[in-house]
């Protein structure tokens, strides 16, 4: 058995998707980020940055339980606890994992910042928005580009580098973005969606997440409670 802890966020439903992919026994246990729950000591134990998704695994490699931050080191961990979804071979491993390092890099942090400035920020700040819009409309331009010769991000094989990257593109209006634009990429990214796996995932915790409503609810995920140091 697998506890997630997690919320209905893309970082979360990056693991979500992983974890149905392979058909794993997982337990949600979830933190409600816009009510503080990545502050409890018990979450910060296995999740020393406060930021979810974070698993523990009762059956860890050396038969012991392992807990994880980070959905990209936890997809990978997945990924060699079952064999599946990145490849054997070294030069098809190391396509997938920079894929993935470009998802945790780039995707990832960029179309953060563009949902930020664009939806949440209290002030709407033309320089920041246009910078993060047009930045996550150069990132869909790569990945349309990558998918224009691939069916796969890494390849001729769906991985964890398309698990991890699909959910961040979900939002993609509230980036600043027309699917349309990029052709290659809505096909892959509609081939996706209609995966029964990433349809069960994306629904973890769905209801339970609800739009920003209170400046307490902003503030615990935006000010000053996010900075203090624990």
């Amino acid at each position: 058995m697998i506890d997630v802890y997690t919320w209905a966020t893309p970082n979360g439903h990056k693991v979500h998707i992983m974890l149905e992919e392979c058909g794993l026994e997982y337990k949600v246990h979830p933190i409600n980020i816009g009510a503080g729950d990545q502050f409890g000591e018990a979450f910060l134990k296995i999740s020393p940055n406060n930021k979810i998704p974070a698993i523990v695994d009762a059956d860890g490699p050396d038969g012991k339980p392992i807990s994880l931050f980070e959905s990209g080191a936890i997809l990978v961990y997945l990924a060699g606890k079952t064999g599946k979804f990145l490849p054997e071979d070294v030069r098809g491993k190391y396509d997938a994992l920079q894929w993935l390092m470009f998802q945790m890099g780039g995707v990832g942090p960029m179309l953060g910042q563009a949902h930020h400035f664009r939806i949440y920020a209290p002030e709407k700040i033309e320089y920041a928005i246009n910078r993060y819009t047009n930045e996550a409309k150069r990132l869909y331009g790569v990945i349309d580009k990558q998918l224009s010769t691939h069916p796969w991000l890494a390849g001729d094989s769906y991985s964890i580098a398309d698990m991890a990257t699909f959910p961040w593109l979900r939002s993609w209006q509230n980036q600043g973005v027309e699917l349309d634009d990029y052709p290659n990429l809505k096909r892959w990214f509609n081939e996706i969606a209609e995966r029964p796996a990433v349809k069960r995932a994306v629904e973890v915790l769905a209801k339970e997440r609800k739009p920003l409503r209170t400046d307490a609810e902003r503030e615990v995920l935006f000010g000053a409670t996010q900075y203090q140091r624990r």
